[in-house]
């Protein structure tokens, strides 16, 4: 009987998160994108524009962290800034269509990955969907419904999480 037979259910998720974006980030490297600019695209594909602020904050991230992130994908054209014309001290961030391109890459080499059958995946999913609502809901207040987030009250302050908290997205 192998060692991980005894570890504890949070250990084994902890790990199995770890190297599945490791391996992940390792298939994305031949895009261009890490795992961390999936995010920030998927967010600004889903959402429209923002600022770098907002988009930080829909993914759970500190903004100099978002700000690596865009730099890196603005260098490879996924996304495009413009000056906020409400306020001109910020940039407006928005998806490409070269960065429309490499999510539809991306999601091919996740699905890859994983390999799972449908109804096992789709069980897996609906239980990470109610684990990350019951836990994260009251930090990022938050709730996650059917793939999608919604607000669940104010957010911000000290409940958002610390760069060192996401240091896995900032590769």
């Amino acid at each position: 009987m192998s060692y991980k037979n005894q570890w504890p259910t949070n250990r084994l998720l902890s790990t199995a998160a770890r190297l599945v974006e490791h391996a992940w980030n390792e298939n994305l490297a031949s895009l261009g994108i890490t795992h961390a600019g999936v995010m920030a695209l998927d967010v600004l594909r889903s959402e429209g524009s923002m600022t770098q602020a907002q988009l930080a904050h829909q993914v759970r991230v500190q903004a100099q962290t978002m700000g690596k992130t865009l730099h890196r994908l603005e260098v490879h054209g996924h996304i495009t800034r413009s000056r906020n014309a409400l306020d001109r001290r910020s940039h407006m961030v928005s998806i490409s269509p070269a960065g429309e391109r490499v999510l539809v890459d991306a999601a091919r080499l996740e699905k890859g990955l994983l390999g799972s059958d449908r109804d096992t995946d789709e069980q897996f999913r609906r239980k990470l969907i109610d684990l990350i609502s019951t836990l994260g809901g009251a930090r990022w207040r938050m709730e996650v419904e059917d793939g999608a987030e919604t607000p669940a009250g104010p957010t911000g302050g000290a409940d958002s999480p610390t760069e060192s908290e996401h240091s896995a997205t900032s590769h």
